[in-house]
């Protein structure tokens, strides 16, 4: 199993997904000329991932993907260890042991996976080192987080040939706005932003996190008052309600379209109380997101 290896914690993460594709369909993917250039053969989401540690004393045959979307972690390889913080990512060669781990006291959020095949080695930067993705006013993080879960949706639904290449075909582009990000970023054909609309973006590209005002404010280069008082002129609501409503929408999305318990996605919006996101939701929408499940659409 690809996934082999010292791993100290055995009971999981609260809101974790993960999927381990079974050896045959490896093999099939390694036998098949369009996926066998490009293949997963494990994924996952794990929030706040306290005591997650990794080690490999025995190199495996895949490279090592991790993002981390928030807190931080860490990666050893050739006896050398860098420290990793949100918004960056690195990705670790086939062939050597590492270990790798979450910070004790701000464990990371990750979403991570293992990849092989003939063009594999195009999507490794030429150093292991954290490469950073952070939010810019063109950084396009909320795309390549939607580009992710569709990769694990569409495996969460079954090793069809057609979901399999497809996952190949948005793999390519998942690793490849991460390799060449100035490209893919270029490739928005971004114009320049009001105030406002900066700070919508930057939450935009945050929905994982928890921001502050004065965090918000100093992306946008404002004092937090001034910046507060614009926000609120503008939009009608604080900058943190409206940051709030942005999770709530996108709760919504991922209520509507994936089959994620409600945990798992209030620990991908940055909300590990289950309590709190429940009442968060029903004091917009109304209804639990339980109920708003069930409820018909369209």
């Amino acid at each position: 199993m690809t996934t082999s290896g010292i791993f100290r914690q055995k009971a999981g993460f609260a809101g974790e997904r993960l999927i381990v594709l079974p050896p045959a369909v490896v093999r099939q993917l390694e036998e098949d000329p369009l996926t066998a250039l490009l293949h997963i053969t494990d994924i996952g989401y794990f929030p706040k991932a306290l005591h997650h540690y990794r080690e490999r004393l025995e190199p495996i045959s895949q490279y090592v993907f991790i993002y981390c979307l928030d807190g931080r972690g860490w990666f050893e390889i050739d006896g050398r260890r860098q420290e990793v913080a949100a918004g960056e990512y690195f990705v670790l060669p086939p062939g050597k042991a590492h270990r790798y781990g979450a910070d004790d006291a701000e464990p990371w959020t990750i979403c991570w996976m293992h990849f092989k095949g003939d063009s594999a080695s195009l999507y490794a930067p030429e150093r292991v080192e954290p490469m950073a993705l952070l939010p810019a006013a063109d950084s396009r993080i909320s795309e390549r987080l939607t580009l992710f879960d569709e990769i694990f949706a569409t495996l969460s639904a079954g090793y069809s040939r057609g979901n399999l290449l497809y996952v190949t075909s948005m793999l390519h582009h998942f690793l490849g706005s991460c390799r060449f990000v100035e490209q893919y970023r270029a490739a928005s054909g971004g114009k320049a932003l009001s105030m406002v609309e900066m700070a919508v973006h930057y939450m935009r590209e945050n929905l994982s996190r928890r921001l502050t005002v004065e965090e918000i404010a100093e992306q946008v280069g404002c004092s937090a008052p001034h910046f507060a008082a614009l926000f609120k002129e503008h939009t009608g609501r604080s900058p943190i309600n409206y940051f709030l409503d942005m999770k709530v929408q996108l709760a919504c999305g991922l209520l509507d379209t994936t089959d994620l318990k409600v945990n798992q996605i209030g620990c991908q919006l940055g909300i590990d109380d289950p309590y709190y996101f429940s009442r968060l939701f029903k004091r917009q929408m109304g209804v639990s997101p339980r109920s708003y499940r069930q409820v018909k659409k369209g």
